[in-house]
């Protein structure tokens, strides 16, 4: 198993189709000419994931002021991910990853180790893509708790 990196930045953004939490289709090419807000979380409905939603639907205002489309990606299934948005009132689009393929394009199916062992998984990582199509902004730390401002700093710092 190879490890793949990040797009580079001023690349075409890898294209992706993947399913929203009611099935239905979602793929990058939808949002030509918007910039868009792709960012990759490791489970729905855990505490770090929790708040990074929640800080995305609580500045909602500011990523449409921005003209910014935020997409969330896990490896959960739409179901999960349909519980995941009641519960806390998501009102951007979650999309599943379940064979994780969109992750490697992105290359953050990494090597992760917790309490000694180690697996695969998503690392934390956000994409700002631009009105382009090109990737403008990679966010490799991501703080769960200023993840919005932080995003919203580099979508404001792009226009």
């Amino acid at each position: 198993m190879t490890l793949s990196t990040h797009p580079r930045l001023g690349a075409k953004a890898p294209a992706f189709t993947l399913l929203d939490p009611s099935g239905e289709k979602v793929s990058l090419k939808d949002f030509a000419g918007k910039p868009v807000v792709l960012y990759f979380y490791p489970k729905a409905m855990t505490p770090g994931c929790t708040v990074q939603a929640c800080g995305v639907r609580d500045a909602k205002a500011a990523f449409k002021k921005a003209g910014a489309v935020v997409l969330g990606v896990s490896i959960d299934a739409p179901a999960r991910l349909a519980k995941f948005a009641e519960r806390d009132g998501l009102d951007f689009t979650l999309l599943s990853d379940e064979d994780h393929a969109v992750c490697d394009k992105y290359g953050v199916w990494q090597e992760k180790t917790m309490a000694g062992r180690k697996y695969m998984g998503i690392v934390r990582t956000t994409f700002v893509i631009g009105a382009d199509g090109k990737v403008a902004h990679v966010m490799a730390k991501v703080n769960t708790k200023t993840h919005a401002e932080d995003v919203l700093a580099v979508l404001n710092g792009l226009a």
